[in-house]
């Protein structure tokens, strides 16, 4: 039996970066689940396991967004002495990137390869409208199209209204109510999960996306748990996976997420707040820094109730975050060009 990869993405492109490594004793695959140092791999042949070739971990050593991840498309070598090793990650076509834990200023990837990327927040109690901007400037950077889906719509008396209240803070990204108890909103997604095609969630612990990913299936493939008594959510997916839906294509689950950081994300951080962005640029003064100068659009907007200052406050917090990671990032660089070369 063998496993047609177009159904999970591989096209032509991929094809083409493939040819290099194109050679009797290795093949491609995409990776479900990374683990240190070992990979789960679904090739034509089904699920492979495998382990990072030296050149891997060296690449990785000097920055970390080299390891594979879910959603990735990988090299896999097979060897005589039975091993089974990753050999090279294929360019990614889009990719979730945050800050890595830790004080460098070096980054992380969630997942690769996705076509659209979903950020998932529940409305009960109420949705967290500086996370969903947060997770929607991540999922702008990432270069996939973003959505919202907010979840658990039969817990609201009037789903559509919470939603049209979350689009005034997401523009360019669609908004979508569903609940997977009754089925609301699923038609809406089905597009985003057919053959070829990877959908992405993104989103806390609590905010349904397994309950989601098993809705999207027709099946249960991902483990579920309530709430805690206090309302918060619980870590049921404690590892990145990919899971294929059904007569084909995939949807790439993660751990609820506690805390983003953005690495380096200004075009997103744009994208995701391109209205505050539309009336800066609207702003007598160029350095103007919205803080009640003659002829401030945003402020204008802030008098009017155009804008929240909630949203101001966020946009101007997530700047200062990126500012403050860029330079931490030139920093580490300028470091590294300082040492003398390792003697060989």
């Amino acid at each position: 039996m063998t496993l047609d990869l177009s159904s999970l993405g591989w096209d032509e492109a991929f094809a083409t970066s493939y040819l290099p490594h194109d050679r009797p004793d290795q093949r491609p695959g995409r990776v479900t689940r990374a683990d240190r140092g070992v990979c789960t791999i679904l090739t034509v042949r089904g699920p492979d396991r495998a382990s990072l070739s030296g050149a891997l971990l060296a690449a990785a050593a000097k920055d970390p967004v080299a390891l594979p991840c879910a959603g990735d498309w990988v090299v896999l070598r097979h060897w005589t002495d039975g091993r089974t090793t990753v050999e090279a990650v294929l360019p990614r076509r889009s990719a979730i990137v945050r800050h890595a834990a830790g004080d460098e200023s070096q980054g992380q990837v969630l997942a690769a390869n996705l076509d659209h990327v979903a950020v998932v927040e529940p409305m009960h109690p109420t949705p967290n409208g500086r996370r969903i901007e947060r997770l929607l400037a991540l999922a702008w950077e990432s270069g996939a199209s973003p959505l919202v889906v907010l979840t658990k719509a039969d817990t609201a008396a009037d789903p559509t209204a919470v939603a049209a209240q979350i689009a005034d803070v997401t523009p360019g990204a669609p908004v979508h109510p569903v609940s997977a108890l009754d089925g609301t909103g699923l038609d809406a997604l089905k597009p985003l999960v057919a053959p070829g095609r990877t959908l992405g969630l993104l989103g806390a612990s609590g905010a349904g996306k397994s309950t989601l990913v098993n809705a999207l299936a027709g099946t249960e493939v991902m483990g579920t748990r309530a709430l805690r008594a206090d309302g918060k959510g619980r870590h049921t997916t404690a590892y990145r996976a990919l899971v294929p839906l059904p007569g084909g294509g995939a949807v790439l689950d993660t751990p609820g997420i506690r805390a983003v950081g953005l690495l380096d994300g200004e075009g997103g951080l744009e994208q995701a707040f391109a209205d505050v962005i539309a009336l800066a640029r609207t702003c007598r003064f160029t350095d103007c820094r919205h803080a009640g100068e003659p002829g401030c659009a945003v402020s204008a907007a802030l008098t009017s109730g155009r804008l929240s200052p909630r949203r101001l406050a966020s946009w101007h917090k997530l700047q200062r975050e990126i500012a403050r990671e860029t330079r931490r990032r030139l920093a580490r660089i300028a470091v590294e060009e300082r040492r003398p070369p390792r003697r060989r």
